[in-house]
């Protein structure tokens, strides 16, 4: 043993003097006897810490898939249960034996044992979204997906450097590409405007706020239609005192909110802001940025619409 080791056992001691060896002997030739060894506990130590070798890897996030399973099996939202994954994630021997799984020997066994993580979740997600109406088909096209987005968020942690930033931040990122696929007993959130100015409406929303052209169709006496795609949908319902605080915040008190008014996420606030008010928009309130950690601006657009056109900025580091 080193000098310097601690001599009480702890998953932690254990788990450093694991990643040692793998490095040093690779995973498959090192023995839960040597890794015991290391530590400086007995063999039988060992076992009141871990199941098994691979355990060491995967103990920290099968407690936290375990946790995300009970709470889908409850209720709980997906995103949120999955989210919670994310939260407080510190860097441990798997983000470790990711980035050096080549070092280690370890590429077939996290192959193996991702896949089997990413059916847990997969599983998980499709059983929950069936008792909530989803249908077969779909309900299983969203596990896989949510399964391997919580993975894929985890693995391009561990390599972009775990502390670099949040993994609750790119599991947000991942579960958003996963989301397309996530459908329930309402399948699509459309809003329907009417729009007067018909040629000059589509041609803001589509070419100008860059919102691609799905669906068109014409009808009888000069009936037209063009249905267009916005990225993810949500509703967001915002009782009079929220609504005050948002105007509060997103406004100089001049433009206050309408009954309905629709929300648009970009990547940059002001760059949009910008295309929007050279095709014609008004601005209504100037962007800035809210407490909640996004860039809000507030536009009068073609069709008449209330458009906050917002960018989301992530959470701060160090939280």
């Amino acid at each position: 043993m080193s000098s310097g080791r601690p001599k009480a056992s702890s998953r932690e001691t254990l788990a450093e003097a694991a990643c040692e060896l793998f490095l040093e002997r690779g995973y498959e030739s090192t023995t839960v006897a040597e890794i015991a060894a290391r530590a400086g506990v007995s063999r039988s130590s060992f076992f009141n810490y871990f199941a098994s070798k691979a355990d060491i890897l995967w103990a920290g996030l099968d407690e936290r898939v375990g946790q995300a399973e009970a709470a889908l099996t409850s209720g709980v939202d997906v995103r949120a249960a999955l989210s919670r994954i994310g939260d407080d994630f510190a860097p441990d021997s798997l983000a470790l034996a990711l980035v050096n799984a080549d070092a280690m020997g370890l590429e077939e066994e996290l192959a193996r044992e991702s896949a089997s993580r990413r059916g847990r979740l997969a599983h998980a997600v499709a059983k929950a979204l069936r008792a909530r109406g989803c249908g077969p088909l779909e309900a299983e096209v969203a596990g896989a997906a949510h399964g391997g987005a919580v993975l894929a968020a985890i693995e391009l942690w561990a390599h972009q450097g775990p502390g670099v930033s949040p993994l609750a931040d790119l599991l947000a990122a991942a579960l958003d590409a996963a989301s397309p696929t996530l459908v329930g007993p309402v399948r699509q959130l459309r809003v329907v405007v009417r729009a007067d100015r018909f040629e000059e409406a589509l041609a803001f929303y589509r070419d100008i706020l860059g919102m691609p052209e799905q669906e068109s169709y014409q009808g009888d006496h000069g009936a037209r239609v063009a249905i267009l795609s916005a990225g993810r949908a949500t509703l967001e319902l915002s009782n009079a005192q929220q609504v005050a605080l948002i105007d509060a915040v997103e406004t100089d008190g001049g433009a206050p909110s309408e009954h309905v008014r629709v929300a648009l996420e970009v990547a940059d606030t002001e760059q949009a802001v910008a295309a929007a008010t050279a095709a014609g928009a008004d601005v209504e309130a100037t962007a800035r940025e809210t407490p909640w950690r996004s860039v809000n601006a507030r536009l009068r657009a073609p069709a008449d619409l209330q458009l906050t056109i917002f960018q989301e900025l992530g959470r701060p580091a160090d939280r």
